[in-house]
């Protein structure tokens, strides 16, 4: 599981560092328009587009952080899903084994039955 959760990670990663980098590429791009109009000094362009890289990596940073917490997040819950789904059903045998053994009547049974299906 742990190679299929840094794939996932990686592709999500590579995704964002994409979109990131053409968002760069695109401010870049303006930056030189307005020095060519003469809106702007090739050194304050030089200046911004650096202050650019520098918020683009936080955002990258950013991202990684928040993406490899969520998949962590949905494989815990993933977890507690499956390991919740077994404790039903084991509890569903002891109910039968109560029923069986007339500790429990069939309507007490079929009552806790029907929670515990309802829950999974």
């Amino acid at each position: 599981m742990g190679s299929e959760k840094n794939g996932h990670i990686e592709k999500f990663l590579k995704k964002a560092d994409n979109a990131i980098q053409e968002g760069i590429k695109k401010a870049d791009e303006v930056l030189d328009d307005a020095v060519e109009f003469g809106v702007m000094t090739a050194k304050q362009a030089s200046k911004t587009s650096k202050g650019i890289r520098k918020q683009a990596k936080k955002e990258r940073e950013g991202l990684q952080k928040r993406g490899i917490k969520k998949i962590t997040d949905g494989i815990s819950a993933a977890k507690n899903v499956t390991s919740n789904t077994q404790e039903d059903l084991e509890i569903l045998k002891k109910l039968g084994k109560l029923r069986k053994s007339e500790i429990i009547t069939e309507k007490e049974f079929q009552e806790k039955k029907k929670k515990i299906l309802d829950r999974i």
